[in-house]
């Protein structure tokens, strides 16, 4: 799975963890997150997110 990296702060979203933080389970795909999941650790929205 790829991961995503959030370019304003540097956080990455790893599919094989998840994101429990917000009740994303390990193994959710980041087409999978819900439209309205943002950056945990900047409020980034899904949208600005970059390939890893």
């Amino acid at each position: 799975m790829v991961r995503f990296k959030c370019p304003a702060c540097g956080y990455i979203y790893d599919p094989a963890i998840g994101d429990p933080d917000s009740d994303i389970p390990p193994g959710t795909a980041f087409e999978d997150l819900p439209e309205d999941w943002v950056c945990p650790e900047c409020g980034t929205p899904k949208s600005g997110f970059n390939s890893q």
